[in-house]
């Protein structure tokens, strides 16, 4: 089982959002996915209320995240996706250590990115596997990125934090699809909303098995010494 964690100081950074549209990309009936809602403000609850729909699964867990995860691993859940509070309280810190991945949305504000750095440090001293996804940010003009993004993104890369390469543009799309109960690419399959987030999920998956590969060699390492 795959735990993405979404997690930021800085309210306001789109953890939520990007649980919710990235939950809806991978659940699948052969790959069954879970939002764990974390967040007293519990907007990823108020989105699946507004859904209908059973899938993807969600429980709200603003404590005891170890045992709801622990819970899911029984169920079969092969992804589960969880929103953090805008904080670094133990909730935060327990959501990092017991993660795959972290993801760190940041707008490409310099607020946002110095918010980053104190999250980035709880996931290097977790040793969690994490990747700041610049998010809100001004669309490309011919297939440029925006002067303040490029800025955030060289701030981030000086501090040797790893940035996911693309970007989630500003647009109405993901707005309008939260409003509706739906994610991106039930909204609009076809728009570049949907084209992001499908890249970024892309990202994600190939980071994860790029982590278990990794966990597997150690173990199998180890059994040879062994």
């Amino acid at each position: 089982m795959n735990v993405v964690v979404f997690a930021s100081r800085k309210g306001g950074a789109g953890k939520s959002t990007l649980a919710a549209h990235l939950s809806a990309q991978a659940a699948k009936p052969s790959c069954p996915a879970l939002l764990i809602d974390a967040d007293p403000q519990g907007s990823l609850s108020l989105w699946h209320g507004l859904r209908g729909s059973a899938q993807p699964a969600l429980k709200r867990a603003p404590r005891g995240l170890g045992e709801a995860l622990k819970a899911a691993k029984r169920e079969g859940y092969s992804w589960v996706f969880v929103d953090t509070p805008p904080n670094r309280s133990m909730v935060v810190v327990e959501a990092i250590r017991l993660a795959t991945i972290a993801v760190i949305p940041a707008r490409p504000s310099v607020f946002d990115v110095a918010a980053v750095t104190e999250t980035i440090e709880i996931c290097r001293t977790m040793r969690t596997p994490y990747a700041v996804v610049i998010n809100a940010a001004p669309a490309k003009r011919n297939d440029a990125e925006a002067s303040i993004v490029a800025d955030a993104r060289a701030g981030l890369t000086g501090i040797k934090a790893p940035v996911w390469s693309g970007q989630i543009t500003q647009r109405s799309d993901l707005c309008f699809a939260l409003g509706a109960g739906a994610a991106a690419k039930e909204f609009d399959p076809d728009s570049l909303a949907a084209a992001e987030i499908a890249q970024l999920w892309s990202a994600i998956e190939r980071s994860v098995k790029a982590i278990n590969g990794a966990h597997e060699s150690a173990r199998a390492m180890h059994r040879a010494a062994a």
